[in-house]
C-alpha cells in the first residue's frame, strides 16, 4: 500500500514533497506580488547592476569618456579634462546603487528571517513529537519486557527540551 511518504522510484518525488515544493513556490510568488512598486524597482535595478551587461555598459561608457578626454579620439572635443565630472557621476551612481542593493538586501533578509523562524518551529515540533515517540517506545519496551541497549540514552530522548534554555545556554557560551 502506498502513502504520501513512500513512492515508486520511477515516479520521482513523493506527493508530499511535491506539495511542499509547490507551497514554497507559491509563497515566494505571493511575496513577490505583495512587494511594493518601489521594492520591485529596487530589485530590478539591483538585478541589472549585478549583471555582466551592466559591467560591459560601464566599460564602454567610462572607457569612451576617458579616451575621449585624453585627446585620443580625433574630432571629439574634450569636455572633462580633469575627470571631475566623471568622478562626480560615478560617486552619485555608487550612492544610488548601494541604496538599491540595501533595499533588496533588507527584503531578502526579512524573507530569510521568516524561513528561519519556520525552520525553528518545525524543528521544535519535530523534537516534541520525537520525545512523545521515545516515551511511547519506552512504555512498549517495558510492557514487552525488552531491555534497550542504552536505557540512559532512551530516557534522555524521552525528556522534553526547553527551547528557551537552549537559547540561554548558547548565549552563555558566546559570551564566555
Amino acid at each position: 500500500m502506498r502513502n504520501d511518504i513512500t513512492h515508486d522510484p520511477g515516479e520521482g518525488l513523493s506527493p508530499t514533497l511535491e506539495r511542499n515544493i509547490q507551497a514554497l513556490v507559491e509563497r515566494r510568488r505571493g511575496e513577490q506580488r505583495a512587494a511594493s512598486g518601489q521594492e520591485k524597482l529596487a530589485d530590478a535595478i539591483t538585478a541589472f547592476t549585478g549583471s555582466m551587461t551592466f559591467v560591459y555598459l560601464h566599460l564602454a561608457l567610462f572607457g569612451f569618456w576617458i579616451i575621449a578626454n585624453l585627446h585620443w579620439v580625433p574630432g571629439i572635443p574634450v569636455w572633462d579634462e580633469s575627470f571631475v565630472v566623471l568622478a562626480m557621476i560615478a560617486s552619485v551612481e555608487a550612492i544610488f546603487l548601494s541604496t538599491f542593493v540595501l533595499i533588496s538586501q533588507n527584503r531578502m533578509t526579512a524573507a530569510a528571517d521568516k524561513r528561519a523562524d519556520l525552520d525553528l518551529q518545525i524543528s521544535l515540533l519535530a523534537e516534541h513529537e520525537l520525545t512523545k515517540v521515545a516515551r511511547l517506545l519506552t512504555q512498549i519496551a517495558e510492557r514487552l519486557d525488552v531491555k534497550p541497549d542504552s536505557k540512559r540514552e532512551l530516557e534522555e530522548a524521552a525528556r522534553d527540551i526547553a527551547p528557551e534554555r537552549v537559547l540561554d545556554k548558547l548565549e552563555e557560551t558566546r559570551k564566555g
